[in-house]
């Protein structure tokens, strides 16, 4: 029998339709159950599975991953990350196989202690920067500022206020955090997907590093050859140090739920401390599993600067390893402080 060309294609294209659809619906027969409260769990819970067979197929086996990462039943997920991950199942029957996921989200299972500080000393602070990160090296204070077309990075005698050293940014970009290791100045954009890399001592530009999947650039620090940077969502990279490359990331959280606009951040004593955006306070966050395990209320200080129309919100936290105490500044504040945190 004779079919025209054109029938033909069409008769092919509705039977391939046909087999796509059929094997849509065969991904629905599987179903990953879980002890998960909305899809929420805690840290120091196990997490137990089971799979809902809905046409009751012979199954000869399953294979369970946490962010690729095979685990059994009743799997303890103290040592975890915390944050959204994925939970995956591929399952073997009948002679073929499927993969189906769902989402969960890892808690921290103890909610933040709340610390205060005492003020030790204060410092004069230049009331024009617009202050986006802050780090100490070698005693002298380097400093970030941000807005277009008055985007600075400086070397400061912290005592006195003095600008040792001062590097103007092009109009177009628009400076946020920074951090200093082997060496260098690593310092971001905000959404110019750019960042600068400097030399320590005299702030010559050495080369730049474009971003990789983080959103945008907000804050840095480093600890053990390691480069930490936030992008306002909830999500910590870290960078390595030679190629800038995001290697990996933690999320933060609380016992509540997901953190997010995580802005200046500081490396101390084993933790980040970081700034949140509008907020006046700074988050204490264990950098193995992104747990935030502190949190410190600095509001008061924002009525002890010169009150004015572009007065901002706290931002810049740096620990000076030499009186091993931490400093604190905001965005147009005429004063640094000294502080030291207490229980």
């Amino acid at each position: 029998m004779y079919i025209p060309k054109y029938l033909f294609i069409i008769f092919l294209s509705g039977f391939i339709i046909s087999c796509g659809s059929n094997s849509g619906k065969k991904k629905d027969e599987f179903l990953i159950k879980t002890n998960t409260d909305k899809g929420h769990i805690a840290n120091n819970e196990n997490l137990t599975f089971s799979i809902f067979n809905k046409n009751k197929h012979t199954i000869d086996s399953v294979v369970y991953k946490l962010n690729n990462r095979i685990i059994t039943n009743n799997t303890p997920l103290l040592d975890f990350k915390l944050g959204k991950q994925t939970l995956e199942a591929t399952i073997y029957f009948d002679g073929e196989t499927q993969t189906t996921t769902i989402p969960i989200t890892i808690l921290n299972s103890v909610a933040p202690k709340i610390y205060k500080y005492k003020i030790i000393n204060e410092y004069p602070h230049d009331i024009t920067s617009y202050t986006q990160g802050l780090e100490f090296y070698n005693g002298y204070l380097y400093e970030s500022t941000g807005q277009y077309k008055e985007s600075k990075l400086r070397k400061i005698d912290y005592k006195t206020g003095e600008v040792i050293k001062n590097v103007s940014l092009a109009d177009e970009y628009f400076g946020e955090g920074l951090t200093i290791l082997n060496n260098k100045v690593f310092q971001l954009t905000w959404k110019e997907n750019i960042g600068f890399v400097y030399d320590v001592d005299t702030l010559e530009k050495l080369n730049s590093f474009k971003y990789g999947n983080s959103k945008e650039g907000w804050g840095l620090c480093n600890h053990n050859n390691m480069i930490y940077k936030s992008d306002g969502s909830e999500k910590i990279w870290l960078l390595n140090p030679e190629t800038l490359v995001e290697e990996d990331y933690i999320q933060v959280c609380t016992n509540k739920g997901m953190i997010t606009q995580i802005n200046e951040m500081e490396w101390i004593e084993g933790k980040i401390y970081a700034n949140r955006y509008q907020k006046n306070g700074v988050a204490i966050i264990n950098p193995k599993n992104g747990g935030v395990i502190g949190v410190v209320d600095f509001t008061p200080l924002k009525n002890q600067v010169t009150q004015h129309t572009k007065l901002d919100v706290l931002n810049g936290i740096a620990y000076n390893p030499q009186s091993k105490t931490i400093f604190v500044t905001g965005k147009r504040w005429d004063k640094l402080f000294e502080v030291e945190i207490i229980e």
